[in-house]
């Protein structure tokens, strides 16, 4: 996926892809950052950290936005959120993560609300990167009621 990247990032310049190319940088420079900060190896797993993260701090954006009726910085953001997906593995589908989820809650036998930190850590897990970890949140907490 790294490697993709940067061939990316060489495509979008050929192709004066301004958009593109912004939001690859950025990733990019969030990456080093990342490994700088926390001595982390540039690979996979950091990258699918940073594109979510980026990816959640758009939707919150995308939020903010509609309060303000900015329908112009709404499709940009979501243009950009379109982007980072690439670089995301398949997403499963709301069924597939529910599927996961009660298999997860057969193998802990959560019993109440406290178990909510075992079944995310077991969820992250197994669904990180594949499924937008806000729903299976609240997936879990649904169930745990």
């Amino acid at each position: 996926m790294v490697e993709k990247l940067q061939k990316d990032m060489i495509e979008a310049m050929k192709n004066r892809e301004k958009e593109r190319l912004t939001v690859i940088r950025m990733i990019k420079a969030s990456m080093t950052q990342e490994r700088i900060d926390n001595k982390r190896e540039e690979n996979d797993d950091l990258l699918l950290d940073v594109v979510n993260k980026q990816i959640k701090m758009r939707k919150d954006s995308i939020a903010e936005f509609e309060k303000g009726g900015r329908e112009d910085l709404i499709e940009k953001t979501q243009n950009e959120i379109d982007i980072l997906m690439t670089y995301l593995p398949e997403q499963l589908s709301h069924e597939e993560v529910i599927s996961v989820i009660n298999e997860i809650f057969e193998t802990i036998k959560p019993e109440s609300q406290k178990d909510m930190g075992k079944v995310m850590k077991e969820a992250q897990a197994r669904l990180k990167g594949k499924a937008d970890m806000k729903e299976v949140s609240s997936i879990i907490k649904e169930k745990l009621q």
